[in-house]
């Protein structure tokens, strides 16, 4: 009996998990898990925060799980719109969620709140394009919130779905604020925010 084709020499070791969903690299078996976890092509998650939608599937059919799973996300058509986060000063994680739709495409707006640093909380807000990182590139964003006096902006490239939220937190990659700021902006504790997205040249 042949044992060999475990040992990782055969062919079964530069198979892609997502050759059928169109990667076509071919890769060492120790290379695999690494690419993989960054595949264009991987099946895409729920973008939805929190961990409680399980939903994966193509790029495609994305927007349609949005609409039938989540009905409550407003979508706004326009290049530039205002997001409205109302009552900002619920207690505990909180997250706000809204589509923008422009140039053929469509974004995700979040905004966040949890506690990073213990009895600190923070504000996280950040744009994501339905699409891959690609097609992110072709994009930038700028989030404004404007007061008495004051302006706050965050201008920055959109993140793919791919990235998800998490990791915009995670490296501070969005626009970070704490609640004290949140309140010089707020109105009755509801939150505007004006968002703008504009193509770059390639």
């Amino acid at each position: 009996m042949d044992l060999r084709k475990g040992s990782g020499e055969s062919p079964a070791g530069f198979e892609k998990r997502y050759a059928t969903t169109g990667c076509s690299l071919t890769l060492h078996h120790t290379e695999k898990p690494e690419h993989e976890d960054i595949c264009e092509y991987r099946p895409y998650s729920c973008p939805c925060p929190g961990a409680s939608c399980k939903w994966q599937g193509s790029l495609e059919a994305v927007m349609s799980h949005l609409m039938h799973a989540h009905k409550s996300i407003t979508t706004l058509q326009g290049e530039d719109i205002v997001f409205l986060a109302t009552d900002i000063n619920l207690p505990g994680a909180v997250d706000w969620v809204m589509m923008q739709s422009c140039f053929g495409h469509h974004f995700m707006l979040v905004l966040e709140k949890q506690e990073k640093y213990e009895g600190h909380q923070q504000f996280f807000a950040i744009v994501l394009l339905i699409g891959t990182r690609k097609q992110a590139e072709n994009f930038a964003y700028r989030l404004e919130l404007n007061g008495n006096r004051r302006r706050l902006t965050w201008e920055a490239t959109p993140r793919s779905i791919h990235d998800g939220v998490s990791s915009a937190i995670m490296n501070s990659d969005c626009l970070v604020f704490d609640t004290a700021i949140a309140h010089l902006f707020a109105d009755n504790g509801n939150l505007g925010i004006n968002v703008t997205i504009s193509t770059c040249c390639p």
